[in-house]
Parts: C-alpha cells; sequence; structure tokens
C-alpha cells in the first residue's frame, strides 16, 4: 500500500511496546500513517530496545509523559493494567484525542475505560486478531496485521468519526476491519482463542507432570499436535492471565459445552461407537477446509518450522 498524502494522526502514543505495540509502530512508519511515534515502557531496557529499532522518537517510562500532546493513543499493555494506566494519563489527555486499545477481551475494557474516560476525548476498543508466542519490541514485523481481522467493539463513548477514522487507520497496512458488540466478541473469542489457548496450556502441564513419561521422552517424541500445543502454551503468561480473569463469563460458557461435547467422545472410545467418531471427525475436518478457504491459513505442510502469524 502507498503512503497516504497526509497523516492521519500527528502524534501517536504507545503505551506498552511488545509484539503487537512494535507491530503497529513498524505498519505505522510503513505505510506513513503517523507523524510522530513515541511510547511507554516499564523497564529501561525495552526503551533502549525500542528507540535503537526506531520504533519511537522517544521512550518515556511515564504513561502519562507519552500522551501528552498524542492525537492517537493505543493502550498495548496487558488488560490487567488499564484501570491504574487510565487513571494516570486521564488528566494529561489532550482534547480531540483518540484513545484504543489492542486487548483480546473487550466488555471488560470498555467497563474499565468509559468511566475513566474525560470529555472531548474518544474511545473506540479494538482487538487485533493476530498475534504469535514471541514477545518484546523485536518481535514485532510490519506484516502482521496483513490480511488479518482488526475488530472494533464501539461503545457509549465512541462517536462515528472516531469509528470511521480508526477504521481507517487499521484499513490502511492491510487490516480487515469489522464491528461488533463488545460482549459477541467475547463470546466468539472465548471459544476462537481462549479456549484453545487454556487447553494447551493444560495438555502441556499435564504431560510435563506425567510422572511415568519422563520429560525428555515427551520432548524427543513428540508429534505434531503436541508441538503445535506447546508453541500456543509458549504464549505471555501475563496477557493470558488477565484475559481468563477478564472473560471468565464467557470462558466459563464454552469450556462447559467443550467438556459436554468430551465426554460424548469419551463415550464413543468406551463404547467401540467408531461411527459416531468417524462422523465428527469429518465433521471437524471441514472447519479446516473452510478457514483456508477464508484466506486466514494456507494448506501447505508446515511442521512448525515457518514464522508463525497464528491468532490470539
Amino acid at each position: 500500500m502507498a503512503h497516504l498524502e497526509a497523516p492521519l494522526f500527528k502524534k501517536m502514543a504507545l503505551i506498552g511496546i511488545g509484539l503487537i505495540g512494535s507491530s503497529i509502530s513498524r505498519a505505522v512508519q510503513k505505510h506513513g500513517l503517523v507523524g510522530e511515534i513515541v511510547c511507554s515502557a516499564r523497564t529501561k531496557d525495552t526503551r533502549r530496545v525500542a528507540k535503537e529499532m526506531g520504533l519511537v522518537s522517544a521512550a518515556y517510562e511515564h504513561s502519562k509523559d507519552a500522551v501528552v500532546g498524542a492525537d492517537l493513543v493505543i493502550l498495548c499493555t496487558p488488560i490487567g493494567t488499564y484501570a491504574k494506566l487510565m487513571e494516570e494519563i486521564a488528566p494529561y489527555l489532550e482534547q480531540g484525542a483518540l484513545v484504543t486499545d489492542v486487548g483480546s477481551v473487550k466488555q471488560t475494557v470498555v467497563d474499565l475505560i468509559e468511566p475513566r474516560l474525560p470529555e472531548g476525548v474518544d474511545f473506540v476498543a479494538g482487538h487485533p486478531v493476530a498475534g504469535s508466542e514471541k514477545s518484546g519490541p523485536a518481535a514485532g514485523y510490519a506484516d502482521l496485521f496483513d490480511n488479518r481481522w482488526w475488530i472494533l467493539t464501539p461503545s457509549e463513548k465512541s462517536t462515528d468519526a472516531a469509528v470511521e477514522k480508526l477504521t481507517q487507520f487499521c484499513s490502511a497496512f492491510g487490516s480487515n476491519v469489522e464491528q461488533m458488540d463488545p460482549k459477541h466478541h467475547d463470546l466468539v473469542l472465548a471459544i476462537t482463542s481462549h479456549v484453545p489457548h487454556l487447553i494447551a496450556y493444560n495438555i502441556v502441564g499435564t504431560a510435563d507432570d506425567l510422572q511415568e513419561v519422563t520429560r525428555s521422552e515427551v520432548i524427543k517424541y513428540s508429534a505434531g499436535g503436541f508441538r503445535d500445543f506447546t508453541r500456543i502454551a509458549a504464549s505471555d503468561p501475563t496477557m493470558w492471565r488477565d484475559v481468563f480473569l477478564n472473560n471468565k463469563e464467557a470462558v466459563l460458557e464454552m469450556l462447559g459445552r467443550f467438556t459436554e461435547d468430551l465426554t460424548a467422545l469419551q463415550r464413543a472410545i468406551r463404547r467401540s461407537d467408531g461411527d459416531t467418531l468417524f462422523e465428527i471427525f469429518t465433521r471437524t475436518r471441514a472447519i479446516r477446509r473452510q478457514i483456508i478457504d477464508a484466506g486466514q491459513e494456507t494448506a501447505e505442510p508446515d511442521f512448525g518450522r515457518s514464522a508463525s502469524h497464528d491468532e490470539k
């Protein structure tokens, strides 16, 4: 995509600059969407890396310093930090600024941010459905969001103009933008992302706990299925802890359904019911084809060796 004739925003403040924040910076610079990019980060080393890599022109320890003069503020830290962050930055937000985030839970985010938002500041919650198990400012890349969904969940503090401008911003670096109700988003992501991550964490933990199988054997004989689970289970523990604590209702509902279906599979295996197993496996196999047809995956074999753009 070509650069826009003029930047969409004069100054973007990234609150946190890990995988997603650094990828946003790279994408924004690639497409000329912002005049100036700054960030805040807790650790001195992260701030140093962000500046050395040219991700930002300035890196601050305190978020309130980063948002001064910014007309776009993106929260890129774990959801559990949002309430404290908003208390810190609210007095320093510029009138007319747009605040958004990248968290994978949305109703809780809306509930946390809206009451703390000053008058005259727009807010549109968002979720880029893209990522990998890697983290840190060096892990990002400009094409992370290319042909990936970026879900916006407008709420009472979201003006039509802000939604339109954020849509233009995300679309400019290749995202497919869609709007969704916050609560509905959380239900959809519970089954497509959150529960799969929970299962991955659980199965890898179970394998590690087994006394009759040594850890070296688990690693040595890892077939593709278990290896893929370990990649997912290597995701940022702080981020995923906050996801489950803040999407509790939807995750528990999906876990209940999953447990019922798992019990049905257990029953079919116990009864040697091959017909039921074959029917379920045939039906679920079709889901893979639909994901490929939707352009969210390729059919080529990957055995866990290539760079991953997996959804979060």
